[in-house]
């Protein structure tokens, strides 16, 4: 096919090479999509046990791949919007059929209702996150908090009946781990601040290299000893720092206010600002303020 020297666009693109630190990120994240889909299966096999474990890996791949990608500068939008669909099918699709193979299946639709219900929260929680990232309003503090239970804490919360179960507890009745279900999928599309740590510093003292050393081989061989133990205690104390994490956010608005830094009235950086944040350059509203 011959090409018309005037009609540059015309001409076939050219792809520069792309480095492997590109790359690495997207295999931890592929890995991770593997593990959630692999949970799926596991518990529709009945192997429960291995479907949670499966969930967990998942949650632990995607605490590392943001990380490494940032430690060895492999961020890319492909990358992120891959990301996203991964969360998507690993905390949101996954534990709530994990939940409704378990014991939703009793209440029949209703069941599923609570399992579908939970899937559409994680993805309306991962679609508000990457909606409102580059808010230009956020204020400085606002960095450190999620608005709403993350997509993998999410999913590692609402599994606590489950884990539960394995302990030798009774297993709740189905109605129970419905309203339990709906509620964590609340608190996802909540606007609710959750404290994210991310602005934590990560160094270590020299002198404190080996103590932290030691306490993560320790927490590694507590989890895998006594899985079920670590992740009923982990949920019940997130679910409780959950107030505290909202108390923190008022303080510091409160303090933000006190200085005239505080953010415009229902920006979306404010919690109690509204789902949904106007589009640039969109025509005016004219409908009534009840409707808006």
């Amino acid at each position: 096919m011959l090409i018309d020297p005037k009609y540059p666009e015309m001409r076939r693109r050219r792809f520069r090479p792309i480095p492997v630190r590109m790359l690495v990120p997207n295999f931890i994240t592929l890995l991770a999509i593997c593990a959630g889909l692999t949970a799926i299966r596991l518990s529709t096999e009945g192997r429960m046990e291995l479907a949670v474990a499966a969930i967990v890996f998942a949650a632990v791949l995607d605490g590392i791949d943001g990380r490494v990608a940032r430690m060895i500068k492999g961020q890319s939008k492909f990358g992120a919007e891959l990301d996203s669909l991964a969360d998507f099918v690993n905390f949101g699709v996954a534990p709530g059929l994990i939940l409704y193979f378990w014991q939703l299946h009793e209440l029949h639709n209703g069941g599923w209702i609570a399992a579908m219900v939970f899937a559409i929260s994680g993805g309306l929680r991962l679609a508000r996150f990457n909606a409102t990232m580059e808010d230009p309003n956020k204020p400085a503090f606002a960095t450190n908090y999620f608005t709403g239970v993350p997509a993998p804490m999410g999913a590692i919360t609402v599994l606590l009946p489950i884990y539960l179960a394995f302990l030798g507890l009774p297993k709740p009745p189905a109605v129970l781990t419905a309203g339990y279900t709906l509620l964590i999928g609340f608190l996802m599309v909540s606007r609710l601040p959750v404290f994210s740590g991310k602005t934590v510093r990560m160094r270590v003292p020299p002198e404190m290299v080996l103590p932290v050393f030691v306490s993560v081989v320790f927490f590694i061989a507590l989890l895998i000893s006594y899985p079920w133990y670590i992740l009923s205690a982990g949920t019940v104390l997130y679910l409780l720092s959950l107030p505290a994490g909202w108390k923190s956010y008022r303080d510091h608005q409160r303090k933000a206010a006190a200085q005239g830094l505080a953010p415009a009235p229902g920006t979306s950086s404010d919690p109690a600002a509204p789902f949904v944040t106007p589009v640039a350059g969109a025509p005016p509203d004219d409908r009534p303020a009840r409707l808006n």
